[in-house]
């Protein structure tokens, strides 16, 4: 008998994002799934899950599972003390790095009891996959979790410092065990080049649900925020975070000549900032503080247009990106990523600027102020990369039965 798809989200008590999207839809494609939160679940995505039919477990399962839990939360305490401790940058610059290689360590040990809980529960799974990975000690997670899996690496923050190094050389047996899942070309060259004898594949994480926007959302976003039709309006969805950047469009939109409506919502957010943009004399702003529900997200991105900034260089998966093919909201979306920029080229629904540019940005906020570009097609998430729920299931499934030996344990 087949068992469960194991879905392990050390992120599933953060609301919102295409973390918690994802785990709902694979869920929902798989039926009887067992999903793993070692820090628990929100409760939105925990009504989700339930109606999709999925086992959900916040609570190790035996004692090797219990005991490393407690560690891994004893560690990212120390993680968080440190973090204080060193913030300053007169600090020699391996000690403000310590705090973050302590979190790899603290990540590790999370991954390696949910692996042991999945262990204990689905010793016969047909799929175990880390959701959202740690970019680190990806072999230790596997011995010590003494269970083979795939692991979605989204990004590569910290990279691994000598003792973290260390750590991982004692473990390199594990890596074995491990399949990387990169969600772009850019960082799975990255990975490749921290980690050249570790197996990785490139796939895109989001997943379309084929849950387009309505015309009654798109009007009824409007009526929420109070834009008359025929006004132009974009949207900034998501939190501040450094390698989003706010700052070019902090120096943007003084520059605009016609009214913009500008409805934002995430966490955290800049006040000061905000407090600017309210007194600028084309600027219409709208809040919704965040985190918000699933409900409420579609409403925000019933806008004409979804704007995406980020510094030049960063490749990760922009959820904001997926979000928006698989909805059917335009872009407005920085050229940082090379690979992402030759996807949109030539995309009427797509218009690109350069990275860090304001008068850029600013003359493509006008274009859609003249004329809102036209709304993508139900094509759009498959240029870039995503695939239907089942699909994923099935790839996974597919990549995990390379993974296991031929001796199975069932």
């Amino acid at each position: 008998m087949t068992g469960p798809l194991v879905l392990i989200e050390p992120y599933a008590d953060r609301l919102g994002g295409h973390h918690q999207r994802t785990l709902e839809a694979l869920a929902q494609a798989r039926p009887c799934s067992l999903v793993i939160a070692p820090h628990g679940i929100a409760r939105e995505a925990m009504a989700g899950l339930r109606e999709a039919g999925a086992r959900l477990v916040t609570a190790p399962a035996g004692h090797p599972a219990a005991v490393l839990l407690a560690a891994s939360r004893l560690v990212a305490g120390l993680s968080r003390a440190g973090l204080r401790v060193f913030r300053s940058r007169r600090w020699p610059r391996f000690l403000r790095r310590l705090p973050h290689q302590i979190t790899l360590i603290a990540r590790c040990l999370a991954e390696a009891s949910a692996l042991r809980t999945a262990r204990r529960l689905a010793p016969c799974a047909e799929v175990v996959v880390i959701l959202s990975a740690s970019e680190a000690l990806h072999g230790a997670a596997a011995l010590l979790g003494g269970l083979p899996h795939l692991r979605f690496v989204h990004e590569q923050v910290t990279t691994e410092d000598a003792a973290v190094r260390f750590l991982g050389r004692l473990a390199r047996r594990g890596e074995r065990q491990v399949l990387a899942v990169c969600p772009t070309q850019a960082v799975g060259d990255q990975f490749t080049a921290a980690f050249p004898d570790l197996s990785a594949v490139v796939r895109a994480f989001a997943v379309d649900d084929g849950r387009r926007l309505t015309y009654a959302e798109r009007n009824g976003g409007r009526t929420a925020f109070d834009i008359p039709a025929g006004e132009a309006a974009v949207c900034l969805v998501g939190g501040w975070w450094p390698y989003k950047d706010i700052g070019v469009i902090d120096a943007a939109l003084p520059l605009l000549k016609d009214p913009l409506h500008l409805v934002v919502t995430g966490i955290p957010l800049d006040e000061a900032m905000l407090a600017r943009w309210r007194d600028l004399p084309n600027v219409r702003l709208h809040m919704m503080p965040g985190p918000v529900s699933e409900a409420v997200l579609r409403l925000v991105y019933a806008a004409d247009a979804a704007l995406v900034t980020r510094r030049p260089g960063v490749g990760k998966e922009s959820g904001l990106v997926m979000d928006a093919a698989r909805l059917g909201v335009p872009l407005v979306v920085s050229d940082h990523d090379p690979g992402l920029t030759a996807r949109l080229s030539g995309r009427p629904w797509a218009l690109t600027f350069t990275a860090g540019a304001p008068d850029a940005l600013a003359e493509a906020l006008h274009s859609v102020i003249r004329q809102p570009p036209e709304r993508p097609g139900p094509e759009a998430p498959h240029l870039l990369g995503m695939h239907s729920a089942a699909g994923q299931a099935d790839f996974l499934t597919r990549t995990f039965t390379s993974l296991r030996t031929k001796e199975s344990r069932c």
